[in-house]
């Protein structure tokens, strides 16, 4: 009988949790250490970027399959998004 390869292993879960944004909508909040933060993104709140290294959360609409409108923000920036909206329109 062949032997069955063990499964790889899976990355450790981020805490999520559940926010309701401004404009009334769920959405999942993802904390990234900055351990795990190996890309450069630009955060829609002031449009700078969160360099490699610096911890932040990664966002997207809780009805969303698979979060394909993720977005990562500065933690400050989606803590006071109710009154700083996103400085670019995303497609």
């Amino acid at each position: 009988m062949a032997r069955r390869r063990s499964p790889s292993p899976r990355p450790l879960p981020l805490s999520q949790r559940i926010e309701t944004g401004p404009d009334g909508y769920e959405y999942v909040v993802a904390a990234i250490a900055g351990s795990r933060a190996v890309k450069v993104y630009r955060c829609p709140g002031c449009d700078h970027e969160i360099r490699t290294g610096i911890a932040h959360v990664a966002v997207w609409r809780a009805d969303s399959t698979q979060g394909e409108d993720r977005r990562h923000w500065h933690t400050p920036c989606w803590a006071h998004r109710a009154t700083r909206a996103p400085t670019r329109k995303w497609s």
